[in-house]
């Protein structure tokens, strides 16, 4: 029992301290490990599984709406990224650059990707030549570089995973349609498949991505009441195609620019959904994304028959992601680990369960116990795993819509956020002078201008003057 207990105290409880709680369970997951290149992490089997789940699932669905898979180099020269004015301005403070190769000093400095519009762009100009050539709808899923200056596992490190797709069109309307298309189906995949619910709207100019026309983001919220980005749509219109003279010649025999556009989803989300679902007994996996979904730990299995039996339910559940724990640890201490790895079912049978030709199913998500028999088990685990998504997702929407505040006034936006962590919905003009006010008075930042506008009140939370928009504000990741 020791043993058990030591594992439990090892987390910080979420209420106690949320940033070492969450550190907590990063590493007792064993979902990553520090590296001694300062500010990378390296990503343990835990980990990279979770992530291997998520990038099989959007790959799938990608391909779905006609999207290739491509790969560029990791290395921009320093003119290439110049190209485009704004975008290299967005990104200089976080560029991380190459200055010799070999022995030698290179003729051009070369920045290791922090994104690779220009890349993919400089491709574009030479490969896209007539309206037959287009759509050009490709993703790349890579490792980029930013050199940030503080760092957490997953949610912001120097080097991280992600895709990024980057498409070019004959008209603004596809690109526009593309740009909406690809946020809705990052929005699908954390509901659907993470039950993490999301906010879809889009960014304000001050928040979009440097050198994009119109941004669009899905937002989701964490237990300790702060934001997170958790993917991002973007529609360049034609302004990197006019910057890299990116033309094709159209069915009307004039020579016409292309419309761009890129969208990106990174391992971030494995620190969201250890934030969304976590507890405090360790990481709670939706049963869509975990690696194992199903833990079977035998009971007395020195004793014959026991283990024989325990596998024979593995065969049972086969069209599960399941695993036997035939360890020699004991079942508390095997009982804990699966807990802290946040496998969503847990099969426990012994010696007395065989005699009754039962099983004791675990839910890790409300540690309910439920008996089943043997003949029914792989239907019951079936059905037990889509409402462990469900209660899940409602649980993290319940969440989110409580912790979910509407503010008319500065006043009273400045006592929620506060006093009470999570979204602020309020009013405003349209003016950055009152975003800017905001972050600097209230300490928040807008997450997005939602697709579902609510009339909150006639005039802006900050300035009191008209109001254009309703916008969810928050402090976030």
């Amino acid at each position: 029992m020791a043993k058990e207990k030591k594992m439990v105290e090892a987390i910080t409880s979420m209420d106690e301290d949320f940033a070492q709680w969450y550190t907590d369970i990063v590493k007792k997951a064993e979902l990553s490990d520090y590296s001694s290149v300062k500010g990378c992490m390296i990503i343990k089997p835990a980990g990279y599984a979770i992530w291997e789940n998520i990038r099989n699932e959007l790959d799938k669905r990608f391909k779905a709406t006609g999207v290739e898979n491509v790969y560029l180099p990791m290395f921009i020269p320093e003119s290439l990224l110049e190209k485009e004015k704004d975008h290299v301005e967005g990104f200089a403070p976080e560029v991380a650059w190459v200055t010799q190769g070999g022995l030698e000093p290179l003729q051009e400095r070369m920045c290791v990707r922090p994104t690779s519009e220009t890349l993919f762009c400089d491709f574009y100009a030479h490969d896209v030549h007539s309206y037959r050539d287009l759509p050009r709808n490709y993703n790349q899923w890579a490792s980029v570089v930013r050199w940030e200056k503080t760092t957490r596992p997953f949610l912001r490190s120097r080097e991280f995973l992600w895709q990024e797709g980057h498409t070019a069109h004959a008209t603004a309307e596809e690109a526009q349609e593309r740009t909406e298309m690809m946020l809705n189906v990052y929005a699908d995949l954390c509901e659907d498949f993470l039950a993490i619910p999301v906010i879809r709207g889009r960014k304000t100019d001050k928040e979009k991505f440097a050198g994009a026309e119109a941004t669009y983001t899905i937002e989701s919220l964490m237990h300790d009441g702060k934001a997170l980005q958790s993917g991002t749509s973007h529609n360049f219109g034609d302004g990197f195609a006019k910057a890299f003279n990116i033309q094709y010649l159209d069915k009307d025999n004039k020579l016409k620019y292309v419309h761009q556009t890129s969208w990106g989803m990174t391992t971030r989300m494995v620190g969201a959904i250890i934030m969304v679902h976590g507890d405090n007994n360790g990481l709670v996996l939706p049963p869509k994304v975990a690696p194992t979904q199903v833990m079977i730990v035998p009971i007395q299995q020195a004793k014959e028959g026991v283990l024989d039996k325990a596998f024979e339910v593995k065969e049972v559940l086969s069209n599960f992601r399941v695993k036997v724990d035939d360890s020699d640890k004991s079942p508390g201490w095997k009982f804990s680990e699966s807990e802290m790895r946040g496998i969503p079912v847990r099969v426990e049978i012994g010696p007395r369960d065989i005699a009754e030709n039962q099983a004791v199913l675990v839910r890790r998500d409300t540690h309910e116990k439920i008996t089943v028999s043997l003949d029914e088990i792989a239907a019951k685990v079936g059905e037990l795993l889509e409402t462990i998504h469900h209660d899940m997702f409602e649980r993290a929407k319940a969440h989110r819509d409580s912790h979910t505040y509407v503010a008319t006034t500065l006043d009273e936006m400045k006592e929620i956020a506060e006093n009470k962590p999570g979204f602020i919905k309020a009013m405003w003009c349209g003016n950055q002078e009152c975003e800017d006010k905001l972050k600097e008075v209230v300490g928040v930042t807008s997450r997005c201008i939602p697709f579902n506008q609510e009339h909150l009140a006639d005039t802006c939370v900050c300035c009191g003057k008209p109001a254009t928009k309703m916008v969810y504000w928050g402090k976030a990741y």
